[in-house]
């Protein structure tokens, strides 16, 4: 009687144990579910810039792409066709290809998909033998560059033993990077937003996707590129540097191989939500 009810006992903790173990995998496959039906929630919208191209192409059923075309000055009535294409080039994500009376129009778009109001996103990264070329740099400031990139190794004891940051310079030639970057602000600021040849941007696109819903705004490249280029010229507190509403800083990352040492540009794209 003592065996069976000691039997008893046992098989009555197993199952209380099972129950236990069941639910909480019950509930972590709920949350597991959830989680995913977050993501998919948060994903929802727009996606990519393929699908913005789709929803161009398919204008006389979509809403949000008779929007675009009147944001770009269009009366979607008046539009016979739009095809898009994917470029190879510099700056432009879609290009589309309007076709009207009046014959065919060819925009490239820049698009930029944010989730967030202050996330901030790569708009160039090169080399500094690159940026040096294409803004004519001085070679005294180049060189000092190359410090600041890591690709020279710092010449005096630095915060970091792989470079240098801007403001561990000596004054003047922190006065004659602030001069230089100063003095051609428009020209560095247009090859980092709009770009050069065929591949260049003629419209600046951003579309963002949030718990809160969708919003976007279409602004011409110019446009676009007087508002980033608003500000001052200036080092930071971590010896960086900031082109108006552009952040200029090195890579960095990349498990230490030499593409660390590029030279990266940054801006936030919801900041064109609140550009007049």
């Amino acid at each position: 009687m003592r065996n069976f009810t000691r039997r008893s006992i046992l098989l009555s903790v197993a199952c209380l144990i099972l129950l236990a173990v069941g639910g909480n995998i019950a509930s972590a496959q709920t949350a597991r579910t959830a989680r995913d039906l977050g993501s998919q929630t948060a994903r929802a919208g727009f996606r990519n810039e393929s699908e913005i191209a789709a929803k161009f192409e398919n204008f006389q059923t979509d809403q949000h792409a008779r929007e675009w075309l009147r944001a770009i000055g269009y009366d979607a009535e008046s539009v016979r066709s739009i095809k898009t294409e994917k470029p190879h080039g510099d700056k432009s994500d879609v290009v589309l290809l309007i076709t009207t009376e009046s014959g065919e129009k060819r925009y490239g778009i820049s698009i930029k998909l944010v989730s967030s109001e202050r996330g901030f996103n790569q708009i160039d990264k090169r080399w500094l033998t690159d940026y040096a070329k294409m803004w004519n740099m001085p070679d005294d400031i180049a060189e000092a560059m190359k410090y600041y990139v890591g690709e020279t190794p710092p010449f005096k004891t630095s915060r970091d033993k792989r470079r240098m940051f801007l403001n561990e310079f000596e004054h003047e030639m922190r006065e004659r990077m602030v001069t230089f970057f100063e003095t051609n602000k428009k020209k560095i600021v247009t090859s980092l937003i709009k770009g050069s040849g065929r591949g260049s941007a003629d419209l600046f696109m951003v579309a963002q996707r949030s718990g809160k819903g969708e919003r976007w705004v279409i602004k011409s490249i110019d446009e676009t590129i007087a508002y980033f280029a608003e500000g001052d010229v200036e080092m930071t507190r971590a010896g960086n540097l900031k082109i108006g509403r552009i952040s200029m800083q090195r890579k960095g990352g990349d498990g230490g191989r030499p593409t660390a040492n590029m030279l990266q540009f940054k801006l936030n794209p919801a900041e064109l939500f609140d550009a007049k």
